[in-house]
């Protein structure tokens, strides 16, 4: 059986950031989940479950979200990956692997170009390399950038199969379940995210990204069409698509068929080259 969390909220420099671990076994490199844009961490304990119960995951609110403390000033990518960075020497961590979904994935490619020594792989789950990604359809986008979802439960049971696609078209129970797990920090902390990712891109150093990586898209994704995802695996050197029957939640409403998946690429450890050495020269 799998430990429950154990809840802790750390003060680096007077910004708070509400952690928490689910402890595990040592054997296996610990995973960094890195949310999307106005998530709380309480909304990845689904797909935390269906993971192997010996895996040890971290998994935070960041400035501005859930109970982590909003900042003063606006922040940017490579800043939030610093604090990142922060937190695991507060938390006594060195290398982990990450996985970060949705705007999460923005900050997961970051941390994983900053820090490449504390990045062992990386998981990219319904991400894009930023400004210039092909967007999704206007209509998705302004609904998106507006914090009213996490603010108002009936307004995202609305709207939810139009932004999320896939599982959330079928079964209108998902989005009320989701709705329950929200807990917003306000509207200021969601501007901050969306700041943070305004201009940002990876795109032209996604290339120096060496770590395994695994990317996952939904089939039926309104928010990052599927090509965003195709662009990224083909950018990043040692990459693989896996391409998922679903929405861009893919990762919680398909937890059961997915997990198993990351677990495969988590812990395949792949063969080091061998150097031959060059034949001596005949003759002396």
């Amino acid at each position: 059986m799998p430990q429950p969390f154990i809840f802790r909220t750390v003060d680096l420099d007077g910004q708070t950031l509400r952690t928490a671990v689910r402890p595990g076994k040592p054997h296996l490199t610990p995973l960094l989940i890195f949310n999307g844009i106005g998530a709380n961490l309480e909304l990845v304990f689904p797909f935390v479950a269906a993971l192997d119960p010996d895996l040890e995951v971290i998994a935070f609110d960041v400035p501005g979200v859930g109970g982590s403390s909003t900042p003063n000033r606006p922040y940017r990518f490579p800043g939030l990956a610093k604090l990142t960075a922060r937190m695991l020497d507060y938390l006594d961590y060195g290398q982990v692997n990450v996985i970060g979904v949705s705007w999460g994935g923005a900050l997961a490619q970051q941390f994983a170009y900053d820090y490449p020594e504390r990045c062992k792989k990386l998981v990219l789950a319904a991400t894009a390399a930023g400004a210039v990604m092909v967007p999704g359809k206007p209509k998705v986008l302004w609904m998106m950038a507006s914090p009213r979802r996490y603010i108002q439960p009936s307004h995202v049971i609305r709207i939810a199969p139009m932004i999320y696609g896939g599982s959330f078209r079928r079964d209108p129970t998902l989005a009320a379940s989701h709705a329950a797990k929200v807990r917003s920090a306000g509207k200021l902390g969601y501007y901050w995210q969306l700041f943070a990712g305004l201009g940002w891109t990876s795109i032209h150093w996604l290339h120096k990204i060496h770590q395994p990586t695994l990317v996952l898209a939904g089939d039926d994704d309104p928010l990052i069409p599927l090509i965003n995802m195709r662009l990224l695996a083909w950018r990043i050197p040692n990459a693989q698509l896996h391409i998922i029957d679903d929405g861009h939640l893919f990762l919680i409403t398909r937890a059961e068929a997915v997990a198993p998946i990351i677990m495969k690429f988590l812990e395949e450890e792949r063969q080091r080259a061998v150097m031959h050495p060059q034949p001596a020269p005949l003759g002396g």
